[in-house]
């Protein structure tokens, strides 16, 4: 698969997990009285857990050692997730943007940088690895 369908593939897939978080972003927001962060924060969390699945099988068809990979996005994530969750409440909290607009910044933001991050570090040459033999 070239690199041009394997991105769109990448975010057409991700699209589900923008869904998800915007779904659960929303939910929460509307619902409780709670700050943007830990609204965004829950929200994240849910995307992330379902966009690795589903990627993992269908964008980079890997037999990559899982716990590697997963401890790879772990660690993606560790600067993402922070830098995401200050900003995003700070512009939304403090700056009074629309939160709603703050988080697709961030759904964006994460959609680029994920991609980027998995198809050369935590896959790298193990893309396709589980795609079958003719």
């Amino acid at each position: 698969m070239n690199e041009f369908r394997r991105a769109v593939r990448f975010f057409l897939l991700s699209s589900t997990a923008a869904l998800v978080e915007m779904g659960s972003f929303a939910l929460l927001n509307e619902v409780t009285n709670w700050r943007y962060w830990p609204c965004y924060l829950i929200a994240l969390t849910l995307s992330v857990i379902w966009n690795f699945g589903i990627n993992r099988k269908f964008t980079f068809r890997s037999t990559a050692n899982i716990p590697r990979a997963l401890a790879l996005v772990f660690l993606y994530y560790l600067v993402f997730t922070p830098l995401s969750t200050w900003g995003g409440d700070y512009l939304a909290e403090d700056l009074h943007w629309n939160e709603y607009v703050v988080t697709v910044i961030n759904i964006l933001l994460n959609g680029i940088t994920e991609f980027l991050f998995q198809r050369f570090v935590v896959y790298g040459k193990n893309v396709d690895t589980a795609v079958k033999q003719k």
